[in-house]
């Protein structure tokens, strides 16, 4: 039985950063995934985990990055990172969303930075606005800037279906990165690896029983 749908916000309800990632890499002719190499590297302590729970500024990290990035070969300042954070809506996944709150609460447990604009990271107004109406469509909002502590950290999880109300195993999860499933999927969530948006409501729909598109 489902009570509640999680959804993490980046890559999910959004296109994905590291589609932005990629486009820059190609155009410095840096290594594919090479900022996804760097914020992988002591994931725990790093520039990126630092400014996800805010222990550092954006100044901060924008040195720091810098230093990392150095470190493994390639010239990547933290700020030009930061402005390639921010995706586009997918709104078939916005209405997938809306169709699940008729049914089941919804929440959503975002990693995210003290930079831009809202929950989103925006680098606009129009973007920010865009944001906005999507999260006040959810039931609670836990984001890693505001709480200090981000995912994959159980705690995150479980925070998130106590502000609901529901139990772990009443809970379906969608998250672009199979690291933030792992610990959902351990704690009796089903989880579900968003590839596509296409894809991702084929498991969503296969999992709550009705059309949400």
């Amino acid at each position: 039985m489902v009570d509640a749908v999680i959804w993490d916000f980046g890559g999910v309800l959004t296109s994905s950063p590291f589609e932005a990632f990629n486009r820059f890499e190609a155009e410095r002719k840096l290594p594919h995934d090479f900022i996804r190499q760097v914020n992988s590297t002591d994931p725990d302590t790093n520039a990126w985990a630092l400014f996800e729970r805010s222990e550092i500024s954006a100044a901060e990290f924008d040195e720091k990055f810098a230093v990392e990035a150095d470190r493994l070969g390639g010239k990547v300042r933290g700020q030009e990172v930061i402005d390639l954070l921010a995706g586009d809506i997918r709104p078939e996944m916005v209405e997938a969303l809306k169709r699940c709150k008729t049914k089941f609460k919804v929440g959503c447990i975002t990693n995210n930075v003290p930079a831009g604009k809202g929950a989103g990271m925006a680098r606009s107004e129009e973007k920010a606005a865009k944001v906005s109406e999507v999260m006040a469509l959810f039931d609670h909002v836990i984001e890693s800037s505001k709480i200090g502590i981000r995912k994959p950290d159980p705690k995150i999880y479980t925070m998130a279906c106590e502000a609901l109300g529901v139990e772990t195993s009443q809970t379906v999860y969608l998250d672009d990165l199979g690291i933030n499933l792992k610990p959902a999927r351990a704690l009796g969530m089903t989880t579900i690896k968003v590839l596509n948006a296409a894809q991702a409501l084929d498991e969503l729909e296969a999992v709550v029983g009705f059309s949400l598109r």
